[in-house]
């Protein structure tokens, strides 16, 4: 029956999307009822899903969203909740802050958009994350410890993830930050009320309590402690500085204009809590992340009646507003932000931009600086814009395009970062950045490591995806080992063999004596080796060309609650935006995953194969990824099998051509 114009018009309907030339036959072969002449047999292929693919810390997520969702079980004596707890935390230890703040790219490249809406990866994140806080979960620290120490500097995501990853791994770290707490730009970067502090403690918290894991604040390597200190007391160095200074605005006089600023001074000041108001008029260039919290913190905290202080003076650490009272503070007068893209090229996660205009933010898109407008004694008053396009990789003024005056008494500068290499000179690679080769070694320094922001400025989770890789190569250093080109596909894959060992499944060893009819050519029913299975995730990642879409109903995202203000509301309004999911949300959003590359136990390949050739293993043999074998005796090659796997994890092998 056609589908009537009313539910087309009110009903989002599943559909799959179609290429002109799909509906032909490419041969003959491919008729599903003529067995494949290629005498072909399925195959069980793991590949790494996109999602993971996207994500700079490589995190096993379709892993943790199986266990969330019921798929694969955790061991016994183990809750879902600590199961999915562990295998988050096995590529990144902070999965509450990772689930309110990062952009997530991983929900970008989720083939679940080739359906109807990504997969609230995030959410679910985050429910792992508080999950953990409230239950108490903590880290193993069973590791045996080698003898060996290293001095980590900084004590941001890269630092402290990197002490992490060393300590399960065996190795003794000291922390050496120039703050007086841990969490970097997570805790002095980013406002409060979207890391809570109570949730930010608690992962800092979870990794010193592994032990072995010294700390060292209001400590500042190359000032007060000198780095051939550190490279005679500790075994190796890993700088992870982040990147503390502000890039500034590329317009004529900007270093002399005195209330012109940086977005990374602006925010560690009102994180101390140092900033309690600032100036009538804000005006923020930018269009990231940084720049969205600038001016939502400038909404929230507002400004005073009888305002006459330089605003500079509090943002640069000259002034200090710790003993203010804030109830007595209004709204800001003006708050712009500006972007040289359109809204939704804007690098700025697209719920951070929404939420800012509903909280009264003024955005202008498309424009570019060109001058700052100043009185007599030099101080801005206002910055000048023209339209603008962008072309190769560069802003350009649109010819005939508008020009826009923008008052401001505060101007704050949030497009990109660097590093404060004062008293590291040697280190400066000429870009107040830190040269690293492909394995995180610093080029000509023996037992000198990096990673982190103080590389290439970039998120949360890269910083935390290279301490992971670092760790692995100070580990490999301290082993003597010769370093090897790392996977093409570099993240924290999957491993069959070691599920099949944690569910009693693993293989018997091998006995030629048994086996010796073998003549070792190969088997499908000795229970030495892992059949029927070949694992790809380090080097391929899976798109939907290899599934079958069809099996999937459209299913709307399960949405976290938000608390945005309106901008009559936000002044003074510094409440959680992310409300965590439940269990019951938690697990419906997990459901949507379509666990790509990966048998999620549809039985399609049971049902739909004509020789019953197909069957479920037994249940006191089954766990993930070994749900469905293949009697090689009754299959004919027809692929219908593979054709109807929903996560390609069917391939036709084993054959000729």
């Amino acid at each position: 029956m056609a589908t009537s114009k009313e539910d087309m018009q009110n009903e989002k309907l599943t559909f799959r999307k179609f290429e002109d030339g799909d509906q032909n036959w490419g041969g003959f072969n491919n008729k599903i009822f003529k067995e494949d002449t290629s005498h072909k047999c399925p195959t069980y292929v793991h590949r790494t899903p996109p999602c993971q693919g996207s994500c700079p810390s490589g995190e096993d997520i379709r892993g943790y969203l199986d266990i969330v969702r019921g798929i694969e079980h955790p061991p016994e004596g183990v809750s879902m909740q600590e199961y999915a707890f562990r295998r988050s935390t096995d590529a990144n230890p902070f999965p509450s802050m990772m689930g309110r703040v990062c952009p997530a790219p991983c929900q970008d490249g989720c083939n679940r958009n080739d359906v109807e809406d990504f997969v609230g990866i995030n959410a679910v994140e985050q429910y792992i994350g508080d999950t953990a806080f409230k239950e108490g979960f903590t880290f193993d620290n069973s590791a045996e410890m080698t003898g060996k120490k290293v001095a980590i500097v900084g004590g941001g995501p890269a630092g402290m993830a990197a002490a992490y990853q060393l300590r399960r791994k065996g190795i003794a770290s000291t922390i050496f930050d120039d703050h007086d707490e841990l969490g970097g730009m997570m805790r002095y970067g980013i406002p409060g009320y979207r890391t809570p502090r109570d949730f930010l403690n608690n992962e800092c918290q979870r990794i010193l309590d592994m032990g072995n894991i010294e700390t060292r604040m209001n400590t500042r390597v190359g000032r007060d402690v000198s780095v051939e200190e550190l490279e005679k007391e500790y075994d190796a160095v890993l700088w992870a500085l982040g990147c503390w200074t502000g890039r500034d605005l590329p317009v004529e006089g900007w270093e002399e204009t005195p209330n012109c600023v940086s977005a990374v001074k602006f925010l560690e000041q009102f994180n101390k809590g140092e900033m309690k108001y600032t100036a009538k008029k804000i005006l923020c260039i930018g269009g990231g992340d940084t720049s969205i919290d600038v001016v939502s913190v400038s909404r929230r905290i507002g400004t005073i009646a009888d305002y006459n202080e330089a605003p500079e003076a509090v943002v640069n650490g000259e002034a200090s507003h710790a003993d203010h009272d804030s109830s007595k503070n209004i709204p800001c007068e003006l708050v712009t932000l500006t972007a040289l893209f359109k809204k939704e090229e804007m690098t700025a996660a697209e719920h951070e931009v929404e939420d800012a205009i509903i909280e009264g933010v003024n955005l202008m898109n498309e424009v570019m600086p060109v001058e700052i407008i100043r009185d007599d004694s030099g101080r801005a008053t206002g910055m000048k814009f023209v339209d603008s396009t962008w072309e190769n990789n560069a802003p350009v003024a649109v010819e005939g395009g508008k020009e826009y005056i923008v008052e401001a008494d505060l101007i704050v500068a949030a497009i990109g970062q660097g590093g404060n290499l004062e008293g590291l000179e040697d280190l400066n690679n000429g870009r107040n950045l830190v040269d690293a080769d492909n394995v995180y070694r610093v080029p000509g320094k023996e037992n000198h490591f990096v990673c982190g922001d103080i590389v290439r400025p970039h998120l949360l989770t890269t910083a935390i995806g290279q301490a992971y890789i670092v760790s692995e190569t100070i580990e490999k250093h301290f082993q003597h080992i010769e370093l090897k080109k790392r996977p093409k596909v570099d993240v924290h894959h999957f491993n069959l063999q070691k599920k099949l060992e944690e569910t009693g499944l693993a293989p018997e060893s091998y006995s030629a004596d048994k086996y010796q009819d073998d003549g070792q050519r190969g088997t499908f029913q000795a229970d030495y080796a892992i059949h029927n299975y070949e694992d790809r995730s380090s080097q391929e990642i899976i798109s939907t060309d290899h599934m079958f879409l069809g099996h999937f109903e459209y299913t709307p995202r399960n949405l976290r609650d938000t608390d945005v203000p309106s901008s009559d509301e936000v002044l003074g309004h510094f409440a959680e935006r992310q409300t965590s999911f439940e269990e019951e949300q938690a697990v419906a959003e997990a459901n949507r995953c379509m666990s790509c590359g990966m048998c999620f136990e549809c039985d399609n390949c049971v049902i739909y194969c004509p020789q019953d050739a197909v069957f479920r293993v037994k249940k006191d043999h089954q766990t993930l990824g070994r749900y469905v074998d293949t009697d090689y005796s009754k299959c004919i090659g027809c692929h219908i099998c593979s054709d109807v796997c929903p996560t390609g994890y069917i391939d036709m092998a084993l054959g000729d051509g």
